[in-house]
């Protein structure tokens, strides 16, 4: 059986790294992406079964990416994680199949992913 692989878009660094270990210790291929140019060459490569997605990517827009990306690929599920409990209400943000906030506790977040990948399998 081939591993699923989950792409992480942040641009912290250690929030990735921190990501790729916790998923790897769960069976899932991780590939991550600190930008919006990186993150679009990825998923356009294919072999991406989903995408954890940050709203805020430094000066670029996560949202702007998400829509992007549901276009071109809608049945591709995008977690939105994000630090910002407010952007829940942004109707943009609704396109993306599930939305959690950051927290040191990646239970939410690991059964999030877990979710979207049963939903699209």
């Amino acid at each position: 059986m081939t591993k699923r692989c989950v792409l992480f878009i942040d641009d912290e660094e250690g929030l990735l790294e921190l990501y790729r270990t916790a998923f790897e210790r769960l069976g899932y291929e991780v590939a991550t992406a600190t930008g919006l140019e990186a993150a679009r060459d990825r998923i356009n490569r294919g072999g991406i079964d989903a995408v954890v997605l940050d709203i805020r990517l430094g000066e670029a827009s996560g949202l702007q990416l998400l829509r992007e990306v549901k276009a071109a690929h809608p049945r591709l599920p995008i977690v939105l994680c994000t630090a910002y409990a407010r952007y829940q209400d942004d109707f943009s943000s609704w396109l993306a199949d599930a939305y959690v906030v950051k927290s040191s506790d990646l239970g939410e977040l690991k059964l999030a992913v877990k979710r979207c990948l049963e939903a699209s399998a």
